[in-house]
């Protein structure tokens, strides 16, 4: 990736995210920085040496950040039954994902570094809102990611019971949070490339359970519905966790190789790869075998394994479950420890996040991570699920508000990839995955909104502390040299259309 130095403004003055003039209106992509401040040139020894994600894993690492296949999606039909559990993953799609998608691809490439979507907030709002935007993300994904251990265990609890609960469980959650630890610290490259033989694993069984399904299958037992028996809590927010995060890989972004082109076209493909991945178990599950909704919890997948193929699909349903939450796992944790890497070289955060290890791996963004997962990890799945989805709720609204002032503001910038709509265009895509967002935070209850409520609070309190604490110099605080400036940068395209 081209990188640039930071400008000089003057001979007092350059450029950084931590602060800016109030008074302009044109809230810059970087900020004034005071003469005091740290500056940390860029390493290409140490960064050349690590291996960029290539297509493949990174369509993969695509499919667990947001996917990982259809387990999870059984509450779905115990929520509205057959028919609508299907149509709200034909069409939800075309709702949230896509657009959510094309906008992680324009932006992403816009601005194709470690810190993704905190980055677009900062350089549209200003430095407050982009450490808002990553605090929320930040917390939102370690919430996402204590799903996972509660996702595997009950997976495998009909087969060894003793997982259900007590000491066993907890030791469980334990022992796999620092095995799946350990790997992401051995590098983003091994990540990737174990995320394709999981997610190949993780797909099989299903692809098997169609085909055996096809005899059997009554396409009556497709069209079930009761409007007046709709869990539409349950269902939007089923629908939400199952196909959001598209943003998370542009935290990743300074690790792929060429991301220019390499990033779209992951999301294209990660795109068609999820909504088959849902869209066909559940054809094969719900017009196969007579419904009884209250069945359809989290886990349920296993048993119409075994009611189609046997003993033996349903081991293998369970095996293919804890292999995609561990897949999830890595690729969660992975973006999350990457956007506090950059963050930190923002300025946003203390130096210390920006420290890589011998595998380039940011070491203490793992670990935080990791912590959090194993502190939430105590929660119900709906629980994490409602308090996961209030919170990234927020922080896309700040996205697309990003997304449409960037558009606004700078329209002459450098985008790689462009969503071939104008301004006006961008104002209405937004729209529908807005209304829903408000569907599913009115739908939200006040134990999640009041819990949520309190860490947006949190992330406000934590942003002035930090400035007190880089003002007095409590902790160092440092801009890494090789960031780009988005205004310098329009400015030279201006110039050459003028000549």
């Amino acid at each position: 990736m081209q990188k640039r130095r930071i400008i000089t403004v003057d001979q007092s003055s350059s450029i950084e995210m931590r602060e800016y003039s109030s008074s302009n209106d044109d809230v810059p992509y970087s900020s004034v920085r005071r003469d005091d401040d740290e500056e940390v040139p860029s390493s290409p020894k140490a960064t050349d040496k690590i291996r960029k994600v290539s297509m493949l894993p990174l369509v993969f690492l695509i499919f667990y950040e947001v996917s990982g296949g259809p387990f999870g999606v059984e509450d779905s039909v115990n929520a509205a039954g057959p028919l609508l559990a299907l149509l709200g993953f034909v069409i939800f799609p075309f709702i949230w994902s896509i657009p959510e998608a094309l906008i992680t691809a324009e932006m992403g490439t816009m601005f194709p570094e470690n810190g993704g979507y905190v980055v677009w907030v900062s350089s549209a709002l200003g430095p407050f809102w982009g450490f808002q935007q990553g605090w929320m993300k930040w917390l939102s994904g370690v919430i996402d990611n204590a799903l996972y251990p509660v996702l595997f265990l009950d997976y495998l609890k009909s087969g060894i019971p003793a997982l259900g609960s007590g000491l066993p469980r907890v030791a469980a959650i334990l022992v796999l949070t620092i095995l799946l630890t350990y790997l992401n610290y051995r590098g983003l490259t091994i990540v990737g490339w174990v995320a394709v033989l999981m997610g190949v694993f993780s797909i099989l069984p299903f692809a098997v359970m169609g085909l055996i399904s096809i005899p059997q299958i009554e396409p009556s037992r497709w069209l079930v519905m009761d409007l007046g028996n709709v869990n539409w809590n349950l269902y939007l927010n089923t629908l939400f966790w199952n196909l959001n995060y598209w943003d998370s890989i542009s935290t990743l972004a300074g690790e792929v190789e060429n991301p220019n082109k390499t990033l779209p076209k992951a999301l294209y493909y990660g795109v068609i790869l999820v909504a088959c991945s849902y869209i066909f178990p559940l054809l094969a599950g719900t017009g196969a075998i007579p419904l009884e909704r209250e069945k359809w919890t989290d886990g349920y997948f296993s048993d119409v394994a075994k009611a189609l193929g046997g003993a033996w699909l349903r081991w293998w349903v369970q095996a293919a479950a804890a292999t995609s939450n561990m897949g999830m796992f890595l690729a969660e944790m992975s973006s999350d420890s990457f956007q506090l890497l950059g963050m930190a070289e923002r300025g946003m955060l203390p130096e210390f996040f920006a420290k890589r290890s011998r595998y380039g791996t940011p070491l203490l963004g793992i670990l935080f991570s990791a912590s959090g997962v194993v502190l939430l990890s105590w929660l119900s799945f709906q629980e994490i699920v409602a308090a996961e989805n209030l919170l990234y709720c927020v922080g896309m609204i700040l996205e697309f508000i990003a997304f449409v002032r960037m558009r606004m503001k700078h329209p002459a910038a450098s985008r790689p990839y462009k969503i071939p709509i104008g301004t006006v265009g961008s104002i209405l895509m937004c729209v529908p995955p807005t209304i829903l967002i408000c569907a599913v935070v009115a739908l939200s209850s006040l134990k999640v909104a009041a819990v949520s409520v309190v860490m947006l609070l949190v992330g406000f309190i934590m942003h002035p502390f930090l400035n007190h604490m880089d003002r007095k110099r409590w902790v160092k605080f440092s801009i890494s040299s090789d960031l780009p400036d988005l205004q310098q940068q329009t400015r030279e395209y201006e110039e050459t259309l003028i000549r």
